[in-house]
């Protein structure tokens, strides 16, 4: 029986409607920052909240998010991309604008393990993410009566060697056009590449482990049986190699000896949560820009 939960509304003060978050990164050189300020102050915006940061002053990457307000912007947003562009060429900016009020639409892929799922069902219920669970996919029917309790549609898409092709197009017919953000929550199966190109670092998933780690099955095992003292988790965009996508988050919490394959597995599925639930909120908060293989997380 469905609930019926919605999100609760946030309790900020700020005015939604009229913010937008610009990114931007480019070669560094100076007047970057003077120019953009410059070109929001003429078109009558208020900057709210800026951060930046480069790699290095003499021919690094510069990277800068920012925050602004600005009446009308839905109305006005069209013309000033068009009046950016000549800023943007200017200092050769790979750059985008976000409305703060268009709230990002995520399916997540999941499997039989349901922490990390319920931990962005719980965010998104309280309000503390902002974005829309528009669908959770899953090879497996087991949390169907959990996410329909939240209101939210829930599509078993079953997956075997011999039907993993058609298991995704199935897939891609669900999520293409209506879906800004896959989150793979301790999804067990390995999508193709063609599925990630489609939502290029537009997929993250959970790594069971603070990366470079234990490699193949069994990570809690094999760390038991080596007596690691730390044990954490990585959240990533998702590339062709393998758990090899720019990182995003990572975590970890310390342990000993006393701690037993089970007792692990505890303190990670705790650890995976939160790391990931991270990872998604600043995604939609639009707090993230690639950079070849790493990310730059204004947080």
């Amino acid at each position: 029986m469905s609930h019926g939960y919605k999100p609760q509304e946030s309790k900020r003060l700020d005015d939604k409607s009229v913010r937008a978050r610009m990114l931007i990164s480019c070669p560094d050189k100076a007047g970057i920052v003077a120019a953009v300020s410059q070109f929001l102050y003429e078109q009558g915006a208020n900057i709210v909240q800026s951060d930046q940061y480069t790699m290095d002053p003499e021919g690094g990457m510069f990277f800068m998010r920012i925050e602004f307000d600005l009446q009308e912007l839905e109305q006005r947003l069209p013309s000033l991309q068009e009046d950016f562009t000549r800023i943007a060429d200017r200092f050769t900016m790979r750059w985008s604008i976000f409305r703060a009020a268009r709230r990002k639409r995520i399916a997540i892929f999941v499997s039989k393990e349901d922490h990390c799922l319920t931990e962005l069902l719980w965010q998104w219920q309280a309000g503390d993410l902002d974005a829309e669970i528009s669908m959770v996919i899953s090879n497996h029917d087991d949390m169907r009566g959990l996410v329909e309790s939240f209101g939210i549609p829930y599509h078993h898409v079953p997956v075997t060697p011999d039907t993993k092709a058609e298991a995704e197009q199935k897939q891609r017919e669900l999520t293409s056009g209506k879906v800004d953000l896959i989150v793979l929550a301790r999804y067990m199966q390995i999508v193709s590449p063609k599925f990630i190109e489609q939502y290029h670092n537009r997929i993250i998933n959970i790594h069971h482990s603070f990366l470079p780690a234990f490699v193949g099955g069994k990570p809690y095992q094999q760390a038991y049986n080596r007596g690691v003292k730390l044990i954490g988790a990585t959240a990533h965009y998702v590339t062709e190699e393998l758990d090899g996508g720019p990182i995003i988050e990572q975590d970890i919490q310390r342990v000993t000896h006393r701690d037993d394959v089970t007792e692990l597995k505890r303190i990670g599925r705790h650890i995976e949560r939160i790391v990931l639930a991270r990872a998604v909120k600043w995604h939609v908060e639009d707090r993230l820009l690639v950079y070849q293989n790493k990310t730059v997380a204004f947080v």
